[in-house]
């Protein structure tokens, strides 16, 4: 089917710690305020500034700026001037409570939750997408997105996250520690064994642990290091890892493939394939499981002149393709839903 012309504007709402969905010029004023201190807060003592689906909201925005929309965040006076044009819902649960208009919708990128409430919100005659990051995360969640789920990915600012391959470096490895669960054992098992063979080969590198620095630091690694060692039991997307790749900068990856939150091992189907990297192929690095590690770490470090990991990044997460990405599915919601 012909897609149809792309739209000129479109609006978007976020509700998150950083912006709230509050209508009027008044609630906008406050969102801001709100957001600038608690950026300033959190600057201050070097902390991590902006959460996960903040950064892949901006990124969402930005994305679609690259491909000449204009996009209105958090304007309800605009989505109701204009009912029939779908409109973007993105960050928490809260958003769904905040936004109460007729527009078609897409979710994503944010947490639309599982079971009988994501469900139920699925079953609402307006919602037409429910966005998850990767394939794998889409098909977790199909029994209660249905026909409705769909792959969106936030894009890369590569003029942000610019080549540092050639930069002068003091680092061997960046070792970007996002273990998330079960912390008190495989600190040991994962992290300090991992470290224990860097060690051992001589290498040289600096531990980030996730939500525990400031931005500035990772890129500061990023331009020191000649690679970056992830350290995460399975991710949705991985913008940390693409940011790396879109520096120039390889990954050795651990990955698994089994999940680990409790949570989703609970909904998972007996056969599920999660991923650290779910977008990463050979020009990236490489990916390895604890029992391969030190073979793996020996290839990785043989191969580390030919990997093109800011190729792929290019190729397929830019920020221009993530807007034609997400113009895809503004297509399909327009239509009324799957094809």
């Amino acid at each position: 089917m012909k897609s149809l012309p792309p739209p000129k504007t479109i609006a978007l709402f976020y509700d998150g710690f950083e912006r709230k969905a509050d209508p009027g010029l008044t609630g906008q004023a406050r969102s801001n305020v709100r957001g600038l201190a608690r950026a300033a807060y959190r600057t201050l003592r070097r902390r991590q500034v902006h959460t996960g689906f903040y950064t892949a909201f901006r990124g969402l925005v930005s994305s679609l700026r690259a491909n000449h929309i204009d996009v209105r965040v958090n304007d309800f006076g605009y989505a109701r001037r204009h009912p029939g044009d779908p409109i973007g819902l993105a960050g928490y649960p809260s958003v769904w409570d905040k936004v109460n208009l007729p527009n078609p919708i897409i979710f994503g990128p944010g947490d639309y939750g599982s079971g009988a409430p994501a469900r139920a919100l699925a079953d609402r005659q307006n919602v037409r997408v429910l966005t998850q990051p990767c394939q794998w995360a889409v098909d977790i969640n199909r029994p209660w997105s249905g026909d409705e789920g769909e792959t969106y990915f936030a894009g890369i600012d590569t003029g942000h996250w610019n080549d540092r391959s050639a930069s002068p470096k003091t680092l061997d490895f960046l070792v970007y520690d996002k273990i998330r669960w079960h912390r008190d054992t495989r600190v040991t098992s994962v992290l300090e064994r991992s470290l224990e063979a860097l060690r051992r080969r001589g290498l040289t590198y600096r531990v980030l642990r996730y939500g525990h620095h400031h931005v500035s630091a990772f890129k500061a690694g990023l331009t020191e290091a000649r690679a970056m060692l992830f350290l995460c039991e399975h991710e949705t997307q991985g913008i940390a890892y693409q940011e790396a790749l879109s520096s120039g900068i390889p990954v050795l990856a651990w990955d698994e493939g089994v999940p680990v939150d409790p949570n989703m091992i609970a909904i998972a189907p007996p056969d599920l394939r999660v991923s650290a990297v779910p977008y990463f192929d050979r020009r990236c690095g490489m990916t390895f499981k604890l029992e391969d590690l030190e073979a793996t770490l020996d290839s990785f470090i043989d191969d580390l002149p030919r990997y093109r990991p800011r190729e792929y990044v290019l190729e397929h997460l830019s920020l221009k393709r993530s807007g034609q990405r997400y113009l895809e599915l503004y297509d399909l919601a327009r239509r009324g839903g799957v094809d």
